[in-house]
């Protein structure tokens, strides 16, 4: 190659043919839609517990069968593998508020919140919102305080004195505090924030001396800065620094130490013991501004999200009223903000309704730019004190705000689910490994045709597998017959399994299941019975963390089902054979065994070494990997070299499963057979990869013969 060198030297060149490799993984992730309790909506969440599944989406419920949806979501965790979980939407879902009354609010999740706009804009009208839609948090009590006042002084006569009047009081001849020797005369300076029967709220503002200039003051509660403890004071009247009236009062109150928190029905907290007194932080006070310092407290006052009324959930402490503020850079402290990203329960939307101004821009004029959520840039911003708003108005699937214990609460139609599922359609959004239908209570019409959704989400990915139960009746009201579970005659269960899944697509992404096996609802302190779709993922999940995907999850060896007291249906030989041979997996109870998957078959309705599911998990696992090796060819030159390259990548992975039982043999053709001159001009790159699964054992044949005491053996074998 040609060096461009103009005079003597040399040129070192790096050729680098390790580049591309074949990284297989299995993530064990399954996918769900289902309409839970709370919870983010259409927005996939990956849980990988029941406790995870419990804090994010909620409790199980008899209502509407929810339960279904939740234990076939915590029966696959059981088993080892993480699930994306997805809240179905509904119209009719709204989140509960605090604030003016609306027609109603919705935002899905933090991401709608953004998608929304709100993140750099306010809500007129609401104040808090809950991060979520649904009765959930109706109940939930939101507490917040700041610096509106400093002290109270009672002993007063409130005639003509009003919110927003000027407050001073001479001081003559003193220490202001330790380490000064300088002492202090004139008035100390302040603004009336609220006015009682016979007391009033005062701001400690500013200290005006005889001569010079006024100086601003924070309120010290055993220092210089507050009024005396009984006395006379100057009351300014609004907009005149010189008309003013003199009246007394006969003691004082510090008015941070008298504010509490109603965290229940019956009881109460002071903010005292919660936090320390609100002021100006840091950031507000560099930019000459004042008072911008909040806390917010949040309270399960009724108990419905920890079950303990008066429960506080969060604290949330020296947040600021500026839109800028930051804790540190990358660290907003603005308190919208800081809810939006740390709290699990609240958004913050707008200031509250009756703030205050607490300053005075000059002499006795009240300052005009005081609200909240602006820049702090010499802003003395308006408080709101203490207060406590519970949120309303939240409601459930049905529209109802009464809670999840009503009909229709937790229920999503076909339409709805099938638009969370759509949310999995990518591969690239998401990495799923299992789809699982959930719940199956639904007319028989709807869960077949939740199915084929199912399927044709897997179809089109071609990277995870759909896994079905049988339908059952979703209520008293539903007219179709019930498949399994309130049906005790056998052959009458067989028949209805078999007719269900009938119509259902014929596909190698799919596996069929039997029915229902019989849990205890810890919640709810009974037993139920749950589809096993999420117990056949399950099974595949585990058996990637024991073994490999080309494995067979049925069986007494792997295919044990947990958690699992008997099950709705317990098919006989003869009946297993019909199910088997309509595309249908038998879980059964084997004496010695427990209950375990009996049958390994995709849903596939053709003879097809992809009718088993170790093939075509197998292909699954293969295919994923090499195309992932496959994109370091992009973009290359289709010559000898790449597709050597290719072919000793591909290779040693493929002999590697076959080293692990996956694969009998195996080729790889990848040269100028398949990559003649008119692919190479088409920018194309072929590879052919011939592959010999390994197939599961499906039947046995045990052939026991007798023979007479003096017959030799060598005379009989040859002929059986």
């Amino acid at each position: 190659m040609p060096l461009n060198l103009a005079s003597p030297g040399i040129v070192v060149k790096e050729i680098d043919l390790t580049l591309g490799r074949v990284v297989p993984s299995s993530d064990k992730i399954g996918g769900i839609v289902a309409p839970f309790a709370k919870g983010p909506v259409e927005e996939p969440t990956l849980v990988e517990n029941e406790n995870d599944l419990l804090i994010n989406f909620g409790e199980p419920y008899a209502i509407d069968k929810h339960y279904e949806h939740w234990m076939v979501s915590s029966s696959y965790l059981a088993y080892g593998g993480s699930l994306r979980v997805v809240r179905s939407d509904s119209t009719n879902l709204k989140n509960a508020y605090t604030g003016l009354s609306t027609t109603g609010l919705k935002i899905r999740s933090l991401e709608h919140y953004n998608a929304l706009g709100y993140d750099e804009n306010i809500l007129p009208g609401v104040t808090f919102a809950a991060k979520n839609p649904g009765s959930w948090a109706n109940g939930i009590k939101v507490a917040i305080i700041d610096a509106k006042a400093d002290q109270i002084l009672t002993g007063i006569a409130t005639a003509g004195i009003l919110v927003g009047m000027g407050i001073t009081q001479p001081i003559s001849s003193v220490l202001p505090g330790i380490g000064t020797t300088s002492l202090l005369t004139g008035l100390l300076k302040g603004v009336i924030t609220g006015v009682g029967v016979s007391s009033i709220d005062v701001k400690v503002l500013s200290h005006l001396p005889t001569n010079g200039p006024e100086t601003q003051v924070d309120y010290q509660p055993s220092g210089v800065w507050g009024f005396s403890t009984s006395g006379s004071i100057g009351i300014h009247s609004l907009s005149s620094t010189a008309s003013f009236a003199t009246t007394s009062y006969s003691s004082r109150l510090d008015w941070f130490d008298q504010q509490t928190i109603g965290i229940s029905t019956v009881s109460s907290i002071h903010w005292n013991t919660i936090s320390e007194r609100p002021g100006t932080t840091a950031y507000a006070s560099a930019r000459g501004s004042r008072f911008d310092q909040v806390h917010v407290v949040i309270i399960d006052a009724l108990g419905n999200v920890t079950g303990n009324a008066g429960t506080i959930l969060e604290k949330h402490l020296g947040l600021s009223k500026a839109s800028d503020a930051v804790f540190s850079v990358g660290s907003p402290s603005y308190w919208r903000k800081y809810l939006a990203s740390n709290s699990k329960q609240i958004f913050g939307l707008n200031s509250p309704a009756g703030i205050v101004t607490t300053g005075f821009s000059t002499g006795f004029t009240l300052a005009s730019d005081t609200g909240w959520n602006q820049a702090a840039n010499n802003i003395i911003f308006a408080s709101i004190g203490s207060l406590t708003e519970t949120l309303r108005d939240g409601k459930d699937y049905n529209g109802s705000s009464v809670g999840v214990a009503t009909t229709g609460a937790l229920t999503s139609s076909v339409s709805d689910l099938s638009r969370g599922y759509n949310l999995f359609e990518n591969p690239n959004n998401f990495k799923i490994n299992f789809l699982l239908m959930g719940s199956a209570a639904y007319p028989k019409e709807d869960a077949q045709a939740l199915a084929n959704k199912l399927i044709s989400i897997a179809e089109l990915r071609k990277d995870t597998i759909a896994f079905i139960s049988p339908h059952r009746k979703s209520s008293l009201t539903d007219t179709s017959t019930d498949t399994t579970v309130s049906i005790n005659d056998a052959a009458t269960i067989t028949n209805n399994v078999i007719e269900f899944y009938a119509p259902i697509s014929s596909s190698s992404y799919a596996v069929f299941d039997s029915g229902y096996k019989y849990v205890y609802d810890r919640f709810a302190n009974t037993y139920r019975y749950i589809p096993l779709n999420g117990d056949i993922a399950g099974l595949c999940a585990r058996n990637d963390i024991n073994n490999f995907p080309w494995y067979s999850p049925a069986g007494t060896v792997r295919g044990s089902i947990l958690n699992s007291i008997k099950l709705a249906y317990n098919p006989s030989k003869t009946q297993r054979d019909r199910l088997y041979s309509s595309r249908i997996n038998s879980v059964i109870f084997s004496p010695g065994s427990g209950i375990v998957l009996f049958g390994d078959k995709t849903g596939l309705g053709k003879a097809s070494a992809f009718d088993r599911i170790n093939v075509r998990r197998l292909f699954i696992y293969l295919e994923d990997a090499i195309s992932q090796a496959a994109r370091d060819a992009l973009f290359e030159f289709n010559d000898e070299i790449t597709r050597t390259n290719f072919v000793n990548t591909v290779e040693p992975f493929l002999r590697d499963v076959q080293a692990k039982r996956g694969i009998f043999d195996y080729i790889v053709i990848c040269d100028e057979t398949n990559n003649t001159a008119a692919v190479i001009d088409s920018n194309e790159f072929v590879a052919d990869i011939y592959i010999k699964p390994a197939r599961s054992i499906n039947f046995v044949g045990l052939t026991f013969i007798a023979t007479k005491t003096g017959v030799d053996f060598e005379e009989v074998i040859g002929n059986f």
